[in-house]
């Protein structure tokens, strides 16, 4: 298990482009990295958006918080997510972005948020050009979810998302072509998609050599 202290400094050495752990890993990510854009729907440009990949400094350990979206929503209504959206014109950038989000979302202030990296962009099926920014919080810490877009918050050990016998990938026919994709399963928890792609990234980013 990797401590605060390693975590911290293997994220502020990451460079965005480091090479994967092995070969093999390598050639996962290529085969991930081929199966995002075939999801997206027509030609139109791609919608910047930016999520938080928040790291919550437990005493236990480190974990990843999450969150459940509402059934009601019209894109991913139920599923796991990271806190963020769409950028707006007022944005300054990703990072501004994913704190505003944050707050609105499960209401933590960007403040109580430490900025550590940002990983490579993430394209998303509903159409969209995702910069995950990764941030430490540190307890305590209280939530005011936002139960128009969150029904409930997680958290899960980073520990069992970084461990790669934990990161299944699966295939879907979609419109006639076989289409892959990421999962990770954590108590009563399916994690999938995009969500399960960027933490994969980010196991790949903490346990680089």
């Amino acid at each position: 298990m990797l401590t605060q202290d390693q975590i911290l400094e293997r994220l502020k050495a990451f460079e965005p482009g480091a090479k994967p752990r092995s070969n093999e890993d390598a050639e996962a990510s290529k085969l991930a990295e081929g199966d995002r854009n075939p999801w997206v729907r027509g030609d139109k440009p791609l919608k910047a958006a930016a999520v938080l990949v928040p790291l919550v400094a437990r005493k236990g350990g480190v974990t990843v918080l999450l969150t459940k979206r509402s059934e009601h929503l019209k894109n991913h209504a139920g599923q796991i997510s990271f806190p963020g959206g769409r950028v707006d014109d007022s944005d300054r950038d990703a990072e501004h972005t994913a704190l505003r989000e944050t707050e609105e979302e499960i209401g933590i202030a960007g403040s109580a948020i430490e900025v550590l990296a940002k990983m490579e962009d993430y394209v998303v099926g509903t159409g969209f050009l995702v910069s995950p920014i990764i941030g430490m919080i540190r307890p305590p810490f209280e939530l005011d979810l936002h139960d128009h877009e969150v029904a409930e918050v997680i958290e899960v050990p980073l520990a069992f998302v970084l461990d790669p016998k934990n990161i299944e990938r699966h295939s879907r026919d979609y419109e006639g072509t076989k289409r892959y994709f990421f999962a990770i399963t954590w108590q009563d928890y399916y994690i999938w998609g995009a969500t399960a792609g960027m933490l994969r990234n980010l196991s790949n980013i903490l346990w680089i050599a």
